[in-house]
């Protein structure tokens, strides 16, 4: 089953193919070692600091796409959506939710979606409207929407679950994408990183690496060695996105065998 184009990420959906040719390697190599510091980020969502504000912030920005997307394929219309969304999050800041979270609960994402479903089930039985957001915004929608501007409308045979599984593991792909964009900029590389990542799309068209080592004044053999950097570093990054939203070094593994069926339906 195929998603359609409604699921697309700004640049994961791309390259999807090669993602799960890169997660099977990085299953077979390993990759960076699992720190528990990684789960903190929810732990740390539990107290009102400003740690805890930014915490809850990266939540949002990891999540807010992947739970909309859930939130639309249980029949509300797109406002309401975001509202509900929108309240998700603050409660868990305003009523310390994550207090319940211990590190036997594993995936985040797991836990994610049956908190969401507990909130929508008690939305549903509210006696009257109460303004959502208590005019407080976690984060601003703005950036997040302008970034996604593909329909999110589902198809009607794909369940909300299957939609919000493959939003979450489209999302991972963009942080991946977006940290490896950062660190080539960094390092003043853009230009070879947006040639680069054309050839991790795998598609007919992709330049070869001839004209790449043309066009920027590079050696054939530097851009090939460029390629296998590339690589070997965004499985290490794919392995450190997942590792935040995992308990245990053993779960990073399923988590990652998980991302490729979904992205195989």
């Amino acid at each position: 089953m195929k998603f359609g184009k409604y699921l697309a990420g700004s640049g994961a959906a791309e390259i999807q193919s090669s993602f799960v040719n890169a997660v099977s390697e990085t299953l077979q190599n390993g990759g960076a070692a699992f720190h528990t510091t990684h789960w903190s980020v929810v732990m740390t969502a539990q107290g009102r600091s400003p740690a805890a504000q930014e915490a809850l912030e990266k939540l949002c920005r990891g999540y807010w796409l992947p739970l909309y997307a859930f939130v639309r394929r249980e029949g509300h219309g797109p406002e309401d959506a975001k509202d509900l969304t929108q309240e998700f999050f603050a409660r868990l800041l305003e009523r310390r939710d994550f207090d319940a979270v211990r590190r036997e609960k594993g995936r985040l994402r797991s836990y994610l979606l049956v908190a969401l479903k507990h909130f929508l089930s008690n939305e549903r039985h509210r006696a009257s409207a109460i303004k959502r957001g208590h005019g407080q915004q976690p984060i601003s929608l703005d950036e997040i929407i302008a970034h996604q501007r593909n329909e999110l409308e589902p198809a009607e045979s794909v369940t909300a679950e299957q939609i919000y599984e493959r939003r979450w593991a489209l999302t991972v792909l963009d942080q991946v994408l977006a940290r490896l964009g950062d660190e080539f900029r960094a390092a003043e590389k853009a230009p070879l990183f947006e040639r680069l990542k054309e050839l991790l799309a795998d598609e007919p068209g992709r330049p070869t690496q001839a004209e790449i080592a043309c066009e920027l004044g590079m050696t054939e053999n530097a851009v090939k060695q460029a390629f296998h950097r590339l690589r070997e570093r965004y499985r290490q990054i794919l392995r450190e996105e997942i590792a935040h939203t995992v308990a245990t070094p053993a779960e990073i593994e399923d988590e990652l065998r998980h991302l490729i069926a979904v992205l195989r339906t």
